[in-house]
Protein backbone atom coordinates (compact mmCIF):
# COMPACT_ATOMS: atom_id res chain seq x y z
CA UNK A 1 0.00 0.00 0.00
CA UNK A 2 0.64 3.52 -0.55
CA UNK A 3 0.13 6.48 1.73
CA UNK A 4 -2.68 7.88 -0.87
CA UNK A 5 -5.91 7.21 0.55
CA UNK A 6 -8.63 9.64 -1.40
CA UNK A 7 -11.86 10.16 0.64
CA UNK A 8 -10.06 8.97 3.54
CA UNK A 9 -11.64 11.00 5.94
CA UNK A 10 -14.81 10.25 4.43
CA UNK A 11 -15.02 6.79 5.71
CA UNK A 12 -16.23 5.46 9.23
CA UNK A 13 -13.75 5.33 11.95
CA UNK A 14 -14.03 1.65 11.96
CA UNK A 15 -13.49 1.16 8.10
CA UNK A 16 -10.25 4.34 8.55
CA UNK A 17 -8.93 1.84 11.43
CA UNK A 18 -8.93 -1.01 9.41
CA UNK A 19 -7.19 0.46 6.81
CA UNK A 20 -4.19 1.78 8.63
CA UNK A 21 -4.03 -1.57 10.21
CA UNK A 22 -3.51 -3.44 6.90
CA UNK A 23 -0.40 -0.44 6.31
CA UNK A 24 1.23 -1.04 9.40
CA UNK A 25 0.29 -4.71 9.82
CA UNK A 26 -1.25 -3.88 13.30
CA UNK A 27 -2.77 -7.21 15.12
CA UNK A 28 -6.21 -7.25 16.93
CA UNK A 29 -4.87 -6.32 20.01
CA UNK A 30 -3.15 -3.36 18.86
CA UNK A 31 -6.38 -2.06 16.97
CA UNK A 32 -8.23 -2.75 19.90
CA UNK A 33 -5.56 -0.39 21.85
CA UNK A 34 -6.15 2.44 19.86
CA UNK A 35 -10.15 1.98 19.54
CA UNK A 36 -9.50 1.74 23.97
CA UNK A 37 -10.34 4.85 25.82
CA UNK A 38 -7.95 3.64 28.04
CA UNK A 39 -4.94 2.77 26.30
CA UNK A 40 -2.55 3.86 28.85
CA UNK A 41 -2.97 1.54 31.54
CA UNK A 42 -3.66 3.54 34.95
CA UNK A 43 -0.89 1.75 36.77
CA UNK A 44 1.42 2.73 34.32
CA UNK A 45 0.64 6.67 34.18
CA UNK A 46 0.84 6.04 38.25
CA UNK A 47 4.66 5.61 37.18
CA UNK A 48 5.28 7.73 34.35
CA UNK A 49 4.91 10.54 36.66
CA UNK A 50 3.84 11.75 40.41
CA UNK A 51 0.28 12.86 41.99
CA UNK A 52 -1.13 10.91 39.20
CA UNK A 53 -5.01 11.10 39.80
CA UNK A 54 -6.01 9.46 36.08
CA UNK A 55 -5.43 9.62 32.19
CA UNK A 56 -6.48 12.50 30.11
CA UNK A 57 -7.39 11.98 26.16
CA UNK A 58 -6.74 13.23 22.92
CA UNK A 59 -7.70 12.44 19.44
CA UNK A 60 -5.17 10.17 17.31
CA UNK A 61 -5.39 11.03 13.73
CA UNK A 62 -2.84 9.45 10.81
CA UNK A 63 -2.15 12.13 7.83
CA UNK A 64 -2.04 10.81 4.45
CA UNK A 65 -0.10 10.99 1.38
CA UNK A 66 3.15 11.40 2.07
CA UNK A 67 6.17 10.17 0.34
CA UNK A 68 9.61 10.69 1.78
CA UNK A 69 13.04 10.10 0.23
CA UNK A 70 10.73 7.71 -2.21
CA UNK A 71 9.10 6.08 0.60
CA UNK A 72 5.35 6.24 1.76
CA UNK A 73 4.37 7.16 5.33
CA UNK A 74 0.93 7.70 7.50
CA UNK A 75 1.94 10.15 10.31
CA UNK A 76 0.16 9.46 13.64
CA UNK A 77 -0.41 12.53 15.07
CA UNK A 78 -1.73 13.66 19.02
CA UNK A 79 -3.45 17.20 18.23
CA UNK A 80 -6.95 18.56 19.24
CA UNK A 81 -6.53 21.31 16.64
CA UNK A 82 -8.93 21.32 13.96
CA UNK A 83 -7.44 21.28 10.41
CA UNK A 84 -4.13 20.47 10.75
CA UNK A 85 -3.97 16.96 9.73
CA UNK A 86 -6.56 17.69 6.47
CA UNK A 87 -3.91 20.67 5.61
CA UNK A 88 -1.14 18.04 6.41
CA UNK A 89 -2.36 15.55 4.23
CA UNK A 90 -3.77 18.09 1.25
CA UNK A 91 0.00 19.53 1.31
CA UNK A 92 1.50 16.34 1.16
CA UNK A 93 -0.43 15.18 -2.12
CA UNK A 94 0.23 18.22 -3.70
CA UNK A 95 3.77 17.66 -2.53
CA UNK A 96 3.63 14.14 -4.07
CA UNK A 97 3.36 15.74 -7.80
CA UNK A 98 6.59 17.61 -7.25
CA UNK A 99 8.35 14.11 -6.19
CA UNK A 100 7.74 14.25 -2.57
CA UNK A 101 9.74 15.44 0.22
CA UNK A 102 13.62 15.41 0.15
CA UNK A 103 15.30 15.28 3.66
CA UNK A 104 18.41 14.83 5.24
CA UNK A 105 19.62 15.02 9.11
CA UNK A 106 23.21 15.55 10.34
CA UNK A 107 23.48 13.17 13.38
CA UNK A 108 22.51 12.31 16.69
CA UNK A 109 24.77 14.83 19.35
CA UNK A 110 23.43 16.01 21.93
CA UNK A 111 25.03 18.78 23.83
CA UNK A 112 25.64 18.48 27.93
CA UNK A 113 26.67 21.78 29.71
CA UNK A 114 28.55 21.97 32.89
CA UNK A 115 29.05 25.73 34.26
CA UNK A 116 31.64 26.43 36.17
CA UNK A 117 31.37 29.96 37.91
CA UNK A 118 33.95 31.79 40.72
CA UNK A 119 37.15 31.48 38.69
CA UNK A 120 39.81 33.10 39.00
CA UNK A 121 41.31 32.59 35.91
CA UNK A 122 38.56 31.66 33.30
CA UNK A 123 40.89 31.66 30.24
CA UNK A 124 43.61 29.28 31.78
CA UNK A 125 40.86 27.03 32.96
CA UNK A 126 39.49 26.47 29.64
CA UNK A 127 43.11 25.91 28.57
CA UNK A 128 42.85 23.18 30.96
CA UNK A 129 39.61 21.59 30.28
CA UNK A 130 40.65 21.29 26.19
CA UNK A 131 44.36 19.91 27.34
CA UNK A 132 42.58 17.35 29.55
CA UNK A 133 39.24 16.24 26.89
CA UNK A 134 40.29 12.72 26.34
CA UNK A 135 40.06 11.88 30.11
CA UNK A 136 36.68 13.83 30.78
CA UNK A 137 35.32 11.85 27.77
CA UNK A 138 36.56 8.64 29.22
CA UNK A 139 35.21 9.61 32.74
CA UNK A 140 31.77 10.23 30.62
CA UNK A 141 31.92 7.20 28.57
CA UNK A 142 32.24 4.78 31.92
CA UNK A 143 28.92 5.87 32.52
CA UNK A 144 26.86 3.68 29.97
CA UNK A 145 28.99 1.16 28.38
CA UNK A 146 25.90 -0.69 26.52
CA UNK A 147 25.71 3.04 25.12
CA UNK A 148 29.32 2.60 24.01
CA UNK A 149 29.17 -1.07 22.51
CA UNK A 150 25.42 0.73 20.59
CA UNK A 151 28.55 2.42 19.27
CA UNK A 152 27.58 6.15 21.11
CA UNK A 153 29.62 7.81 23.43
CA UNK A 154 31.05 10.93 24.42
CA UNK A 155 33.00 12.04 21.17
CA UNK A 156 34.46 15.73 21.88
CA UNK A 157 34.57 18.42 24.53
CA UNK A 158 33.94 21.96 23.71
CA UNK A 159 34.82 25.09 26.39
CA UNK A 160 33.81 28.66 25.94
CA UNK A 161 34.12 31.81 28.48
CA UNK A 162 30.93 33.71 28.67
CA UNK A 163 30.32 37.17 30.12
CA UNK A 164 27.31 37.51 32.52
CA UNK A 165 25.96 39.57 35.49
CA UNK A 166 27.73 37.35 37.69
CA UNK A 167 30.66 37.73 36.44
CA UNK A 168 32.10 35.20 33.63
CA UNK A 169 31.60 31.90 33.56
CA UNK A 170 33.61 28.87 31.95
CA UNK A 171 30.74 26.26 30.26
CA UNK A 172 32.31 23.08 29.20
CA UNK A 173 30.09 21.38 26.36
CA UNK A 174 30.07 17.71 26.32
CA UNK A 175 29.32 16.08 22.31
CA UNK A 176 27.52 13.11 23.13
CA UNK A 177 26.29 10.52 20.38
CA UNK A 178 22.79 9.63 21.85
CA UNK A 179 22.01 6.89 19.11
CA UNK A 180 18.20 6.36 18.54
CA UNK A 181 17.51 8.00 22.49
CA UNK A 182 16.23 11.12 22.86
CA UNK A 183 18.93 11.49 25.06
CA UNK A 184 18.48 13.64 27.86
CA UNK A 185 18.78 11.08 30.65
CA UNK A 186 22.33 9.84 29.80
CA UNK A 187 24.08 13.06 29.03
CA UNK A 188 22.77 14.69 32.42
CA UNK A 189 24.33 11.64 34.00
CA UNK A 190 27.32 12.39 32.34
CA UNK A 191 27.61 15.89 32.84
CA UNK A 192 26.91 14.98 36.76
CA UNK A 193 30.03 11.78 36.69
CA UNK A 194 33.01 14.67 34.91
CA UNK A 195 31.47 17.62 37.05
CA UNK A 196 33.91 16.72 40.08
CA UNK A 197 36.82 16.20 37.63
CA UNK A 198 36.19 19.58 35.94
CA UNK A 199 35.89 21.52 38.92
CA UNK A 200 39.00 20.27 40.16
CA UNK A 201 41.16 21.39 36.61
CA UNK A 202 39.27 24.78 36.72
CA UNK A 203 39.52 25.95 40.63
CA UNK A 204 36.33 26.71 40.37
CA UNK A 205 32.48 25.87 42.16
CA UNK A 206 30.76 23.79 39.18
CA UNK A 207 26.95 24.62 39.10
CA UNK A 208 24.06 23.60 36.40
CA UNK A 209 24.67 19.95 34.78
CA UNK A 210 22.63 19.67 31.99
CA UNK A 211 21.30 18.76 28.35
CA UNK A 212 20.97 21.65 26.19
CA UNK A 213 17.65 21.80 24.23
CA UNK A 214 19.41 23.74 21.57
CA UNK A 215 20.48 20.31 19.74
CA UNK A 216 22.36 22.09 16.63
CA UNK A 217 24.44 18.86 15.83
CA UNK A 218 20.52 17.34 15.47
CA UNK A 219 19.50 19.47 12.59
CA UNK A 220 16.92 17.62 9.95
CA UNK A 221 16.26 19.00 6.62
CA UNK A 222 13.91 18.93 4.26
CA UNK A 223 12.92 19.99 0.50
CA UNK A 224 9.58 19.66 -1.65
CA UNK A 225 8.76 21.55 -4.53
CA UNK A 226 5.28 22.54 -5.21
CA UNK A 227 4.18 22.82 -8.74
CA UNK A 228 2.91 26.18 -10.08
CA UNK A 229 0.24 24.60 -11.40
CA UNK A 230 -1.42 22.19 -8.53
CA UNK A 231 -0.93 25.01 -5.86
CA UNK A 232 -3.44 27.24 -8.08
CA UNK A 233 -1.12 29.56 -10.64
CA UNK A 234 1.37 32.47 -10.59
CA UNK A 235 -0.75 33.98 -8.12
CA UNK A 236 -0.97 31.90 -5.26
CA UNK A 237 2.82 31.53 -5.72
CA UNK A 238 3.66 35.55 -5.71
CA UNK A 239 0.94 35.38 -2.50
CA UNK A 240 2.73 32.58 -0.32
CA UNK A 241 6.31 34.43 -1.64
CA UNK A 242 4.73 37.70 0.07
CA UNK A 243 3.55 35.25 3.22
CA UNK A 244 7.33 33.64 3.65
CA UNK A 245 8.75 38.10 2.81
CA UNK A 246 6.19 38.85 6.17
CA UNK A 247 7.26 36.41 8.62
CA UNK A 248 11.24 37.15 7.39
CA UNK A 249 10.74 40.77 8.21
CA UNK A 250 7.88 40.94 11.24
CA UNK A 251 8.58 38.51 13.85
CA UNK A 252 5.28 38.88 15.38
CA UNK A 253 4.67 37.36 12.47
CA UNK A 254 7.20 34.92 11.90
CA UNK A 255 6.14 33.41 15.51
CA UNK A 256 2.61 32.42 14.23
CA UNK A 257 4.62 30.93 11.48
CA UNK A 258 6.82 28.68 13.36
CA UNK A 259 4.14 28.00 15.60
CA UNK A 260 2.08 26.39 12.47
CA UNK A 261 5.34 24.20 11.81
CA UNK A 262 5.28 22.91 15.17
CA UNK A 263 1.28 22.37 14.82
CA UNK A 264 2.06 19.19 12.93
CA UNK A 265 5.97 18.50 14.47
CA UNK A 266 5.03 18.96 18.23
CA UNK A 267 1.70 16.11 17.59
CA UNK A 268 3.67 13.40 15.73
CA UNK A 269 6.04 13.74 18.86
CA UNK A 270 3.39 13.30 21.33
CA UNK A 271 1.86 10.51 19.47
CA UNK A 272 5.69 8.81 19.81
CA UNK A 273 6.30 9.49 23.36
CA UNK A 274 8.65 11.83 22.56
CA UNK A 275 9.22 15.32 24.77
CA UNK A 276 7.41 17.58 22.50
CA UNK A 277 8.11 20.79 24.86
CA UNK A 278 11.78 19.95 24.05
CA UNK A 279 11.84 19.71 20.32
CA UNK A 280 9.64 22.88 20.60
CA UNK A 281 12.66 24.60 23.21
CA UNK A 282 15.34 23.50 20.18
CA UNK A 283 13.16 24.88 17.23
CA UNK A 284 12.49 28.51 18.65
CA UNK A 285 15.80 29.02 20.17
CA UNK A 286 17.78 27.85 16.84
CA UNK A 287 15.03 29.89 14.90
CA UNK A 288 16.55 33.06 17.26
CA UNK A 289 20.24 32.56 16.99
CA UNK A 290 20.43 34.96 14.66
CA UNK A 291 16.90 37.37 15.25
CA UNK A 292 14.04 35.46 15.22
CA UNK A 293 13.31 34.54 11.68
CA UNK A 294 11.58 31.29 10.19
CA UNK A 295 12.19 27.65 10.04
CA UNK A 296 11.38 27.31 6.17
CA UNK A 297 12.21 29.38 3.47
CA UNK A 298 10.83 29.68 -0.14
CA UNK A 299 12.12 29.95 -3.67
CA UNK A 300 10.38 30.29 -7.08
CA UNK A 301 12.65 28.22 -10.01
CA UNK A 302 12.90 29.11 -13.69
CA UNK A 303 9.48 27.60 -14.25
CA UNK A 304 7.68 29.46 -11.31
CA UNK A 305 7.32 26.62 -9.45
CA UNK A 306 7.53 26.91 -5.45
CA UNK A 307 10.60 25.63 -3.21
CA UNK A 308 10.34 25.24 -0.18
CA UNK A 309 12.73 24.17 2.56
CA UNK A 310 13.30 23.40 6.10
CA UNK A 311 15.64 23.50 8.44
CA UNK A 312 15.32 22.37 12.07
CA UNK A 313 16.53 20.92 15.26
CA UNK A 314 14.81 17.22 16.16
CA UNK A 315 15.94 15.90 19.37
CA UNK A 316 13.59 13.02 19.13
CA UNK A 317 14.11 9.36 19.84
CA UNK A 318 12.45 5.86 19.52
CA UNK A 319 14.00 3.76 22.61
CA UNK A 320 13.56 5.18 26.19
CA UNK A 321 11.28 7.27 27.76
CA UNK A 322 7.52 7.04 27.07
CA UNK A 323 8.29 5.72 23.77
CA UNK A 324 8.73 2.39 25.47
CA UNK A 325 6.66 2.79 28.24
CA UNK A 326 2.78 3.84 26.77
CA UNK A 327 1.31 1.43 24.55
CA UNK A 328 -0.04 3.46 22.04
CA UNK A 329 3.69 5.18 21.47
CA UNK A 330 4.57 1.87 20.16
CA UNK A 331 1.76 1.76 18.05
CA UNK A 332 2.36 4.88 16.57
CA UNK A 333 5.43 4.34 15.48
CA UNK A 334 4.63 1.26 14.19
CA UNK A 335 2.12 2.82 12.03
CA UNK A 336 4.81 5.18 11.02
CA UNK A 337 7.07 2.36 10.22
CA UNK A 338 10.54 3.81 11.57
CA UNK A 339 13.42 2.20 12.14
CA UNK A 340 16.22 4.56 13.42
CA UNK A 341 15.68 8.17 15.48
CA UNK A 342 17.22 9.36 12.08
CA UNK A 343 14.08 8.39 10.24
CA UNK A 344 11.63 9.65 12.28
CA UNK A 345 13.68 13.54 12.35
CA UNK A 346 13.50 13.19 8.85
CA UNK A 347 9.65 12.52 9.07
CA UNK A 348 9.40 15.11 10.96
CA UNK A 349 11.30 17.85 9.20
CA UNK A 350 8.85 16.72 5.86
CA UNK A 351 5.62 16.82 8.31
CA UNK A 352 6.59 20.80 9.37
CA UNK A 353 7.36 21.56 5.94
CA UNK A 354 3.81 20.31 4.66
CA UNK A 355 2.25 22.03 7.46
CA UNK A 356 3.79 25.58 6.71
CA UNK A 357 3.18 25.25 3.10
CA UNK A 358 -0.52 24.42 3.47
CA UNK A 359 -0.94 27.62 6.07
CA UNK A 360 1.00 29.85 3.67
CA UNK A 361 -1.30 28.39 0.71
CA UNK A 362 -4.68 28.70 2.80
CA UNK A 363 -3.69 32.19 3.72
CA UNK A 364 -2.59 33.24 0.10
CA UNK A 365 -6.12 32.47 -1.15
CA UNK A 366 -8.95 31.44 0.66
CA UNK A 367 -7.83 32.68 4.41
CA UNK A 368 -7.08 30.22 7.30
CA UNK A 369 -10.70 30.33 8.62
CA UNK A 370 -12.28 28.52 5.89
CA UNK A 371 -11.12 24.98 7.10
CA UNK A 372 -10.78 25.78 10.87
CA UNK A 373 -14.70 27.19 10.91
CA UNK A 374 -16.00 23.77 9.70
CA UNK A 375 -14.12 21.87 11.91
CA UNK A 376 -14.60 24.35 14.46
CA UNK A 377 -18.53 23.70 13.93
CA UNK A 378 -18.02 20.15 14.73
CA UNK A 379 -16.76 20.97 18.36
CA UNK A 380 -19.25 23.42 19.05
CA UNK A 381 -22.16 21.19 17.71
CA UNK A 382 -20.93 18.34 19.80
CA UNK A 383 -20.20 21.51 22.94
CA UNK A 384 -24.50 22.39 22.48
CA UNK A 385 -25.26 18.40 22.94
CA UNK A 386 -26.24 17.28 19.60
CA UNK A 387 -26.27 13.75 18.82
CA UNK A 388 -24.10 12.33 15.94
CA UNK A 389 -26.88 12.28 13.18
CA UNK A 390 -27.61 15.86 14.08
CA UNK A 391 -23.75 17.14 14.27
CA UNK A 392 -23.47 17.14 10.23
CA UNK A 393 -27.07 19.30 9.46
CA UNK A 394 -26.23 21.97 12.20
CA UNK A 395 -22.39 22.13 11.06
CA UNK A 396 -23.76 22.54 7.38
CA UNK A 397 -26.18 25.84 8.28
CA UNK A 398 -23.68 27.19 11.00
CA UNK A 399 -21.23 27.19 8.15
CA UNK A 400 -23.82 28.47 5.07
CA UNK A 401 -25.16 31.33 7.22
CA UNK A 402 -21.43 32.09 8.44
CA UNK A 403 -22.67 32.50 12.41
CA UNK A 404 -19.83 29.38 13.88
CA UNK A 405 -21.08 30.08 17.44
CA UNK A 406 -22.15 27.78 20.44
CA UNK A 407 -25.28 29.88 21.40
CA UNK A 408 -26.77 29.68 17.03
CA UNK A 409 -26.11 25.78 17.38
CA UNK A 410 -27.80 25.28 20.49
CA UNK A 411 -30.56 27.37 18.43
CA UNK A 412 -30.45 25.51 15.08
CA UNK A 413 -30.21 21.83 17.74
CA UNK A 414 -33.50 23.02 19.76
CA UNK A 415 -35.21 24.15 15.77
CA UNK A 416 -34.27 20.36 14.63
CA UNK A 417 -35.63 18.56 17.28
CA UNK A 418 -39.17 20.32 17.12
Amino acid sequence: MDSRLPNFYKLSLDERLEIVARFAKLSEEEKKSIRSTAALPIEIADRMIENVIGTFEMPLAVATNFLIDGKDYLIPMVIEEPSVVAAASNAAKIAREGGGFFTSYTGSIMIGQVQVAKLRNPIAAKFEILRNKDEIINKANECDPILIKLGGGCRDVEARVIETFAGKMLVVHLLVDVKDAMGANIVNTMCEAVAPFIEKLCGGKVYLRIVSNLAIHRIARAKALFRKDVIGGEEVVEGIMLAYAFALADPFRCATHNKGIMNGISALMIATGNDFRAVEAGAHSYAAIFGYKPLTSYEVDEKGNLIGTIEIPIAAGTIGGATRVNPLAQICLKILGVKSSEELARVAAALGLAQNFAALRALATEGIQRGHMELHARNLAIMAGAKPEEVDKIVEIMVRDRKVRLDYAKELLEKIRK
